[in-house]
């Protein structure tokens, strides 16, 4: 009888929230199982809309294995966001519960201390699933930090446009200055602060 060799145990890792002023960079890393129901669905989560990756995110989270690395505005300014985002994946591939046979990332870097062989795929969210169910786990997760965040930092519009510098964004930014949320290392920030006769330390 012919030897059976367990499947292997593929990760795919991707992030959502580099370019924001505002709100954290979230990481998510994803084993999807031989037989996941939605794999002819998956696909860089830019390309899909708001309500197909809500319930894509649901399925992912019922059928695999899914972890999590979040890095904070404070993290962002102290490491600068390359490094947080690194620090982020390694977190995101902890929080699996498994060592996986291999690590597939979308981009062109891979971080330093990794559990498993790791390379990266530049365009990887949409020619490898499981990094397209990685990046449809993080992009949906850090929408819904960003509209929850809307309550506790009014008047910026977080739940809109989710930090990203847009018009609206960065007018609210000189009107009321920086809060909390904010990633004070970034340059439009540092603006509206030192229009405002606060100069960042940062």
């Amino acid at each position: 009888m012919p030897e059976t060799r367990p499947t292997p145990l593929i990760a795919g890792v991707d992030e959502a929230g580099r370019g924001p002023l505002a709100g954290p960079v979230v990481c998510a890393a994803v084993i999807l199982p031989a037989n996941f129901s939605a794999l002819d669905q998956l696909d860089d989560s830019k390309k899909l809309s708001e309500k197909r990756r809500a319930a894509l995110s649901a399925i992912i989270r019922a059928e695999a294995r899914v972890g999590v690395g979040i890095a904070e505005p404070v993290e962002i300014d102290r490491l600068n966001v390359l490094h947080a985002t690194m620090a982020a994946m390694v977190r995101a591939v902890e929080g699996l519960g498994v060592i996986p046979d291999e690590i597939l990332i979308d981009g062109n870097r891979v971080p330093a201390g990794l559990s498993a062989p790791a390379r990266a795929i530049v365009g990887g969210d949409g020619r490898e699933a499981c990094i397209g169910a990685a990046s449809i786990i993080a992009k949906t997760l850090r929408d819904q930090i960003m509209i929850e965040a809307e309550n506790r930092f009014s008047g910026y519009g977080l739940a809109g446009h989710k930090g990203y510098p847009s018009p609206s964004h960065k007018a609210a930014l000189e009107n009321l200055g920086a809060a909390p949320i904010h990633r004070l290392s970034y340059a439009p920030v540092q603006q509206a602060r030192q229009a405002r006769g606060l100069w960042s330390t940062t």
